[in-house]
């Protein structure tokens, strides 16, 4: 009898494992489409008609009153900003529902851009991926691929063997879902709040989808192995520096609310066998299907909805910033002495075009698409490899309870760009 459990349940661990690999990491074709079967299911929902406006105005209405309704607004003076910061959101939201407002906001880059490229994506993906989201960090699985993973993550970039799990999810999904995860796996006490902040900061760059974006307006498609292999390489060899250096280096080692956390078991001997024990272990203390699904459905939602009203002010504050205003260029002499140092093709331009990845990591390629080769394979590669930008993924990784300061954010962003320029340029140079 004990053997059929075991095989009853050995049977259970990998179907649940499998509908969480196939529905985060396997892309499927369907009406010409390639994409992860997540993505469809989002992009079926925003068929439905007037799903986008009616959704996105309720999920940033609601998402910018919140603070004022649950008395949190200001309980410091970094809350009070962004909470009424999310108010601005809620004004944008509804320029962009009823197509009336000041032209400048208007144009199709600023206010509908965010609206139907980011809000109504992000904050659909959030609840929806967060009830498959069980089936890859509830059941064992994290448990069974960190142990096998541990001899790599953990000297190079000091993190779990888990952590490859996040860093897997933001190449093949998007950046929100690898958030999702790292959020939901630090609430757990399976992360500190150093390996979230480097793991966050690291990992949860923009999806291979988004890359071919950039690729095509940048006229590199007939390159695409070589930028994607290149961007991942190196994006990866820049977190494994970050983390190393101030201000990731100085995050403390301690668990989600002081909790005495679960940190991985160093692997002893038969490593597979170990792996299988840690997972076969988390699987028997999950709780039920139903469980699982409703609980992660629920912080999806309130993610969602602290999410929204941040993508859609901060993301059109920061567009409107890089389009009207002269602050990006005087931050682009931050990499003048980089991009020259790097002997890259107008070096002015180049550095102007990484100042401006922290807006939003589209309008740097918008700024070299006639440049040379060089140039506009290092700003497709670093507005990959940058990760942070205010359009979407800082707004993302401020409505999660991980450890990180926009201070944190600023200097993590300035250093990834220059790391970035310095590592991608000398493999460029003897490649073209």
């Amino acid at each position: 009898m004990a053997k059929e459990y075991d095989g009853i349940k050995i049977f259970k661990f990998i179907l649940f494992a499998a509908v969480g690999i196939f529905m985060f990491f396997v892309p499927i074709t369907i009406d010409g489409k390639s994409t992860i079967p997540l993505d469809h299911i989002v992009n079926y929902i925003r068929a439905i008609p007037n799903y986008g406006p009616i959704y996105s105005g309720l999920i940033v209405t609601i998402g910018g009153i919140l603070p004022f309704i649950d008395k949190t607004w200001n309980r410091d003076k970094t809350t009070t900003i962004f909470s009424f910061i999310k108010l601005l959101g809620i004004v944008f939201v509804f320029m962009a529902i009823f197509n009336r407002g000041p032209e400048f906001l208007m144009r199709d880059d600023v206010i509908p851009f965010i609206h139907q490229k980011i809000v109504i994506s992000v904050t659909t993906i959030v609840p929806i991926g967060s009830i498959f989201l069980a089936f890859l960090v509830n059941y064992g699985l994290m448990e069974f691929i960190g142990v096998l993973m541990q001899p790599i993550m953990k000297p190079i970039w000091k993190t779990p063997g888990r952590s490859a799990i996040d860093a897997v999810a933001s190449f093949v999904g998007s950046y929100s879902l690898a958030l999702l995860i790292t959020d939901r796996v630090y609430q757990e006490g399976k992360y500190t709040g150093k390996e979230a902040a480097i793991i966050a900061t690291g990992f949860s760059t923009v999806s291979a989808t988004f890359m071919i974006i950039v690729a095509d307006t940048l006229d590199i498609m007939n390159h695409w192995l070589l930028y994607f292999w290149l961007t991942l390489i190196i994006t990866f060899i820049v977190t494994a520096l970050t983390a190393r250096i101030y201000p990731l280096n100085k995050k403390p080692e301690v668990y989600y609310n002081n909790q005495e956390g679960s940190p991985e078991k160093l692997a002893k001997g038969n490593r597979f066998k170990m792996a299988y024990k840690e997972g076969m272990e988390a699987f028997d203390n999950a709780p039920t299907v139903v469980e699982s699904v409703l609980d992660n459905f629920k912080s999806g939602i309130r993610l969602a909805l602290s999410i929204g009203p941040l993508l859609m002010s901060i993301g059109v504050i920061g567009i409107v910033l890089a389009e009207y205003t002269p602050l990006f260029d005087i931050v682009g002499y931050i990499f003048y002495p980089f991009t020259l140092l790097a002997r890259i093709p107008e070096p002015l331009l180049a550095a102007k075009a990484n100042a401006l990845s922290i807006a939003e990591m589209f309008l740097p390629a918008l700024l070299v698409t006639e440049t040379p080769i060089i140039t506009k394979f290092l700003i497709a590669i670093v507005s990959v490899s940058e990760i942070l930008f205010f359009s979407a993924s800082i707004p993302c990784m401020m409505a999660t309870e991980i450890p990180l300061t926009m201070k944190d954010y600023i200097i993590i962003w300035i250093e990834r760009v220059v790391l970035s320029i310095l590592i991608a340029a000398p493999i460029l140079h003897l490649i073209f």
